[in-house]
This record gives C-alpha cells, sequence and structure tokens, in this order.
C-alpha cells in the first residue's frame, strides 16, 4: 500500500470527526441555548411560555426546526454511537484530569441520549402527532411538581446535556484547529466550565419555574 493510499483512512476519519463534532456544536449548541432561554418564560406564566416554546410563527417555522434540530441530532447520534463501540476506557492506567472528562463525556452521551429521546417524544413528537395539540403548560408543570421521577429526570437529564454541550465545545475547538497548544487549551478549560454552569442555571432555573407553577395545578 502507499503512503498516499494509507492516507485516505485518515483524511476520512479526520473528515468525519470534525463533521460529526461541527453537528454537535453549531446547530445544536445554538438550539440548546436558545430552547433553554424560551423555557425560562416559565416565569412569567403559562400564556409566555406556551408562546415561546411550543408556538411556531408559521407553518414553515416548524418544519424548518425539524431539518436543522432533528436531522443533526439524528447524524450526530449515529455518529456518536459508532464511537462508543470503539470506546476503551484507561482510567485506572492513566488517571488524569483529561482522561476523566473524556470518560464523563462518553457517559453522558448514553443518559443525554435516553433523556432526550424520552424528552423529544413525550413533550414534542406525542401531544402533536396523537393528541392533535402542542403540550399544555398544565401538564408538564404538574408532573415537574408533583411527580418526583419526572423531576429526577429532568435534573439529571439537563445536568448531562449541559456537561455534554460544554465539554464538546472544547472538542470542536481541539478537532477545527481553533487551540493548538497546552497553554491555549487551558485557557479554554475556564471558559467551557462557565459555558457549563450557565448551561445548567438556565436549565435548573427553568425546571424552578415550572415547579413552582405546577403547586397551583394540584395533583392529577
Amino acid at each position: 500500500m502507499t503512503t498516499e493510499a494509507a492516507s485516505l483512512p485518515r483524511k476520512t476519519s479526520l473528515i468525519h470527526s470534525r463533521l460529526g463534532s461541527f453537528l454537535a456544536v453549531v446547530p445544536l449548541t445554538v438550539w440548546t441555548v436558545n430552547h433553554l432561554w424560551n423555557n425560562l418564560a416559565a416565569f412569567r406564566g403559562a400564556d409566555a411560555w406556551q408562546a415561546a416554546v411550543t408556538e411556531y410563527p408559521h407553518p414553515i417555522a416548524q418544519a424548518l426546526t425539524l431539518v436543522v434540530v432533528l436531522l443533526p441530532l439524528l447524524l450526530h447520534t449515529v455518529w456518536g454511537v459508532a464511537r462508543l463501540f470503539s470506546f476503551k476506557p484507561n482510567n485506572l492506567a492513566y488517571r488524569n484530569y483529561g482522561n476523566l472528562k473524556y470518560l464523563l463525556q462518553r457517559a453522558s452521551a448514553v443518559g443525554v441520549l435516553g433523556f432526550l429521546g424520552a424528552h423529544i417524544w413525550l413533550a414534542f413528537l406525542q401531544p402533536r402527532l396523537i393528541q392533535g395539540h402542542a403540550e399544555p403548560f398544565a401538564d408538564i408543570a404538574r408532573e415537574m411538581h408533583f411527580h418526583g421521577p419526572t423531576l429526577l429526570v429532568y435534573l439529571l437529564g439537563t445536568l448531562g446535556v449541559s456537561y455534554h454541550v460544554a465539554n464538546g465545545i472544547q472538542g470542536f475547538a481541539m478537532a477545527w484547529g481553533l487551540v493548538t497548544t497546552e497553554r491555549s487549551m487551558k485557557k479554554l478549560e475556564p471558559v467551557a466550565l462557565g459555558f457549563f454552569f450557565l448551561l445548567l442555571a438556565m436549565s435548573w432555573g427553568a425546571i424552578y419555574a415550572l415547579y413552582q407553577a405546577g403547586a397551583s395545578y394540584g395533583a392529577a
């Protein structure tokens, strides 16, 4: 095999890695931040939350959301699952911070996959496809307040999402050559950590608002 031929698989792997990181960071991170911001409308009441989270100004906007969000999410999921099968942890041999973060990134991916699958189906697809309308504010608020497992799943699920997205930014920066030295990576670390806490604060803030509102609806 020639050197040129041998380099082809490496180039293909690099392209796949960059494509996977792009789909993880660009459309999905932007949508995650926007979705969390919209959910903070729960502090302003049911009408504000319904308008921000469940209503679309035009059917085209809803279709565009499906394409821009669900398609990259599906592609990133396939890419991520393929990487999980090749994942071989060596944390016992190399007990360093970077290796721990890599392990947590893969572990969080599994949890996030289950959480997003359930969330997309129960909060988005099922109400629209089966019930014929968007999820009512009263339903999710009541579940948050009176159903402990739902509250726990959302707390842990959003924790996993926050970590996976924030840590994925570092992977994206390295994969695309935005940081190439140990010094630049150290400078990026507090930025990613700050972004993690920002996402987590937005997530748990929205959950708190829904939990508080749920008390007024009573147990189902």
